[in-house]
């Protein structure tokens, strides 16, 4: 609306003077600070309550959960991003970030894609638990895993094992669904074929856009199977790309998928700063890792101390925030891999194991801050919340 129009009302010329004084001394940007805030707010939600609209059984061990706003619209979000589902499992608040497989040319509705883990307590819990019409809450979206074409090349190249796929996922739907000129050779790597996530819709779109090469390599394939076999190789990655030059290589999966493909694309020639790798949650077994004390066995344990709060023992092998969620103590968390920091804790005293590469901060280092998701007590310890 124009002052023009405004000016013809009583009391404009006194309302419009008294604005101009406010925003010389700096009090009238209320409601443009609000207008901003409610932006913000909107593409960047702190929480969300979403209801679980429909449940697809893609595999033996995996399902999509379908989910639906309840009240804020959903926020836009990037391929490759996930969100971080919080839920309460047996008396303990805890969650797991989940990749977004849905495209993100929509957002009527997000598709977590979630595969059974071993001993899983959230993973068991929303496959065992959730129905259709339940509520879960979520953070917005979060995560660096994308692709930025102002950056990455035009052509792709995904390695993925197990649910490591659905990050890709919303990628190729997009490059589908928008028409895009750009590449995609998905190397997808399972041990059986009757569990590999996706595979008929992968196939029906590889087969239909010639912008989607998708290589399923099957570690036990079945007896006739004619596709790619066993591990997914630097032979196996040359056969189909050819030159490695003007490619971009992202990896996604478990730890052991990563110490078997990464010294594969080294042996290529694939320089460092061309691959992209996704945080995958916390080692299966620490104990393995570059640096851990030896005199600290897979029994050990250790008394956590919280600054003006509770004492317990913790398991050495257990990730300090784990422990803190099991007895009733709430720290916020995204990625739970070490990478986003929104866990940190300050150790006051004692010392913690933390992976190699873990990137906390230099600031964070220098005045005592860990990263609790990937932080393991390897004597008594003391910490502030």
């Amino acid at each position: 609306m124009n002052d023009s129009f405004l000016s013809q009302f009583d009391g404009y010329t006194a309302i419009a003077e008294e604005k101009q004084a406010a925003e010389k001394l700096g009090t009238g940007l209320t409601d443009q600070r609000a207008m901003t805030r409610e932006y913000i707010d909107r593409l960047h939600p702190k929480e969300l309550a979403l209801a679980v609209s429909r449940i697809i059984e893609e595999t033996p061990t995996t399902k999509t959960l379908r989910l639906v706003p309840t009240d804020l619209p959903l926020p836009p979000f990037l391929p490759g991003q996930y969100t971080a589902v919080t839920v309460q499992v047996d008396g303990i608040r805890t969650g797991r970030p989940l990749s977004i497989s849905s495209a993100p040319n929509q957002i009527a509705y997000w598709d977590l894609t979630v595969r059974r883990v071993a001993g899983g307590l959230v993973s068991n819990y929303l496959l065992d638990q959730v129905k259709a019409g339940d509520t879960l809450t979520c953070s917005g979206p979060a995560g660096n895993f994308y692709v930025n074409p102002l950056v990455h090349d035009p052509t792709i190249v995904a390695i993925a094992g197990g649910s490591g796929v659905t990050p890709f996922m919303s990628m190729i739907r997009r490059v589908v669904d928008f028409g895009l000129d750009s590449r995609i050779f998905l190397f997808y790597g399972n041990r059986d074929l009757n569990d590999v996530i996706f595979h008929e819709e992968l196939t029906r779109i590889a087969r239909s856009n010639e912008n989607i090469r998708y290589i399923p390599v099957i570690e036990t394939p079945p007896k006739g199977y004619t596709g790619r076999s066993g591990y997914i190789t630097a032979e196996t990655i040359k056969d189909e790309i050819g030159d490695v030059s003007a490619k971009t290589f992202f990896l996604c999966g478990p730890q052991a998928m990563y110490d078997f493909c990464l010294p594969q694309l080294e042996k290529l020639g694939v320089p460092s700063r061309k691959i992209r790798r996704e945080m995958y949650g916390t080692p299966l077994s620490i104990t393995a890792y570059p640096g851990w004390p030896a005199v600290v066995g897979e029994g050990a344990s250790f008394m956590v101390s919280v600054r003006g709060g509770k004492h317990f023992a913790a398991p050495a092998t257990t990730p300090l925030l784990a422990s803190l969620e099991k007895h009733g103590i709430v720290v916020p968390f995204l990625c739970r891999s070490g990478e986003c920091s929104m866990c940190r804790v300050k150790l006051l005293s004692g010392t913690v194991y933390q992976p190699p590469g873990t990137p906390v901060r230099k600031s964070d280092a220098q005045f005592g801050y860990i990263h609790s998701c990937v932080s393991y007590p390897i004597s008594d310890i003391e910490i502030l919340l």
